[in-house]
This record gives C-alpha cells, structure tokens and sequence, in this order.
C-alpha cells in the first residue's frame, strides 16, 4: 500500500470539509435547520446552544465518502468489500439519523424519531451488515481476546451477541455528542489509530480501502472540530453522530476485531453505560440516581467542570484505550489462533 495514498486522503478530505463548512452553514440557517435543545439538559445549554445549526455532520460525511470512493474505487472493483460494506451501513445509518433530524427540525418534534421507529431500523441494518461480513469471509463466528492469545468460538451465538453489541455502540457515540467537540474529538484518537495500522501492519490490498476510509474519516472529523470545537458553530445532529457511530464499529468489524470497539472505544462505552445504570436504578429505587445526569459528561458538568476541560479529559481516557487496543492488535496480528 502506498503510505501517501493515505496522507492524500486525510488531507484531502480535511480541506473539503473547509470548503463545504462555509456553504452548508448558510444553508442550514436559511432551512432553519437549528438545535432545540431538551429540558432534560443542563439549564444554561437552552440559553447558549439554543438556535445553533444542526445537520452539520454533512460537513465531514461528504468528504469521508467522496474521498473514500475516489481513492478506494481501485480496491472495491477488485473485491474490496470491506470498504463497501462499511460505507453502506455507515450510510444507512446515517440516512436514519437524517430522518430523524428532519423531524425534529421540519416538523419541530423536539423528540424526532419514537424509540421504535430508529430501533427497528437500526437492528435490521446491523444484521444485514453482519449477514453481508460473514458472507464474504470477513468475519467468522468466532472473538479474538488480545492480551491472552484466545479466539473463542461462539457459532450461532455470535451474531444473537454482536447485533446488540454494534447497536449498543452505535447509540453509545450518538449519546456522546452532547458538549461542543466531545464525540469529535475522542473518536479521533480512534481513527487515527487505524491509520496506525495501515502504515505498520497492513499487507493485504483487500484492507487498503479501510485504511483510506479511516484516513478520510479523520480528516473530514478535523475539518468539522474547527466549527465544532467551543463554542460550538454548528452540531452534527443525528444525521452524523449515527453516521460516526457505525463507522467505528465499521472499522474494527473490518479486521474482524470487534474488541477494538470496546478497548478503543471506552470513552463510548462510558458513556452508553452511564446511562444504562442510571435508568436502572432510578427505576428499581423508584427515583434514585447514582449520577447528577447521564450520559456521564452532564455529571461533570454540573459538577462545575468547564466543557473544554470535559472534552480534554474524555479525550485523554480515548487516547489511553487505543493504544491499549493497538497493543492487543500487535497480538491480533502476530499471534493469531
């Protein structure tokens, strides 16, 4: 694989964000397409972030699938579906996020989407990618357990696992887009280490695409962090925080390494378990909380901590947990079983 290819398409792709970023705002703002923001949040976010643009993840989707196309087109005419798969579930996940931004923003539901309307969608969506990745050969039935030099093999029980596990995760980036640059800024961690693997590790063509979507993703999420970053210019919405989250766990399934997304990805896990446990024991202590708020960056921030240093910390715990996952990924890698 060409290193440059890759460099080309962080770069590439961060520009094109730059350029659509001054286009798609205006445009948002005449569609009317602002952030109402829920009760639910904290109090001062309806004054702050009240009217800010939202839908703003088109800014680094178009470039990480432009980009990605472009210079992944070579690979997927020869058979590379991983990079396939991966920008159609990210896609279609993304399509879903869309529809329920345009609810909320058109038909001004401040709640968009019922429960069951994005669930039902979701979990078709994810076993259909699943389905495709074990067809072609990309996944097996078993999970590696880096550290230990262990695949277990689960059979049929894989898919009645991963299908939560990818759903969970897929919702657990949506729930950490909440502070102006926190899901951006602690996914870049774990994109940029896929570029790591691509210039260390990679030998087969048929990984190439991934490579050059992870490096198209990074990109076009540095270009977004520029107006997403405090105080936040616009929000991805939905439309890009489901987009994100089906492109992490697109990027790990492609390796056939699902414990990246949970080692790589602790921030989100964090997050999606905060609130697990807080609906739990409010409902089995009929209104008790173990949080001020969940997902768990509302804690910190009622705790009196200022976004900026929310999202330094956060991105901090993310960075930790990919070079723990890098690490098991040498082991993936050199002694697979």
């Amino acid at each position: 694989m060409n290193h440059w290819t890759i460099l080309i398409a962080v770069a590439v792709s961060f520009l094109l964000a730059l350029i659509l970023a001054p286009w798609i705002l205006p445009w948002l703002r005449r569609l009317k397409c602002s952030q109402s923001i829920l009760e639910i949040g904290p109090s001062w976010h309806k004054e702050t972030k009240q009217g800010t643009p939202t839908i703003g993840g088109l800014i680094f989707m178009i470039p990480t699938i432009v980009v990605a196309v472009i210079l992944g087109i070579g690979g997927m005419l020869k058979g590379d579906f991983r990079l396939l798969l991966s920008l159609i579930f990210a896609i279609g996940c993304g399509v879903i996020g869309f529809i329920d931004d345009y609810i909320k923003v058109v038909k001004k539901r401040n709640q968009g989407l019922t429960v069951m309307q994005k669930t039902l969608p979701l979990l078709l969506l994810i076993a259909l990618y699943l389905a495709g990745l074990y067809a072609c050969n990309i996944i097996s039935d078993s999970i590696f357990i880096p550290y230990f030099n262990v695949r277990i093999h689960l059979y049929y029980f894989y898919f009645l696992i991963m299908i939560p596990f990818i759903f969970f995760f897929v919702n657990s980036v949506n729930l950490t887009d909440g502070l102006d640059g926190l899901v951006t800024s602690v996914s870049l961690p774990y994109t940029i280490s896929f570029i790591v693997m691509g210039f260390f590790l990679q030998t087969g063509s048929d990984n190439t695409g991934i490579t050059v979507f992870a490096a198209a993703l990074t990109g076009g999420l540095l270009g977004f962090l520029i107006y997403n970053f405090h105080p936040a210019k616009v929000f991805m919405g939905d439309t890009g925080s489901l987009f994100l989250g089906a492109a992490v766990v697109a990027l790990a399934m492609a390796y056939d390494m699902p414990y990246f997304i949970l080692i790589g990805g602790i921030l989100y896990l964090i997050e999606g378990v905060s609130v697990v446990l807080q609906v739990g024991f409010y409902k089995l202590t009929h209104g008790k909380r173990i949080f001020k708020m969940t997902p768990i960056h509302h804690h910190f921030e009622l705790s009196g901590w200022s976004e900026v240093k929310i999202v330094a910390i956060f991105t901090m715990i993310a960075s930790i947990g990919c070079l723990l996952a890098l690490w098991g990924m040498f082991y993936y890698r050199y002694f697979n079983v």
